[in-house]
């Protein structure tokens, strides 16, 4: 094999390396842009618990402040 075969097989598989990596990175930005997507949800999720949360304890003092309109 000559220099001259041996570099261009060096290119040809640098260029198959690169095309890899092109896959791969598109791959990455799919994944990244559904990780954004789910951590929309939980931030959603986590707003309504939060919203449940406070309904619960004014529910509560309601019923307590009956119960003690009550005794």
């Amino acid at each position: 094999m000559t220099i001259d075969e041996r570099v261009e097989g060096l290119v040809m598989t640098a260029e198959l390396h690169q095309k890899e990596l092109d896959t791969i990175g598109k791959k990455l930005d799919t994944i990244g842009d559904r990780l954004d997507t789910i951590g929309s949800y939980i931030r959603a999720d986590g707003e309504n618990i939060r919203a449940l949360a406070r309904i619960a304890e004014i529910h509560e003092r309601r019923l307590e402040a009956i119960e003690g309109d009550q005794a």
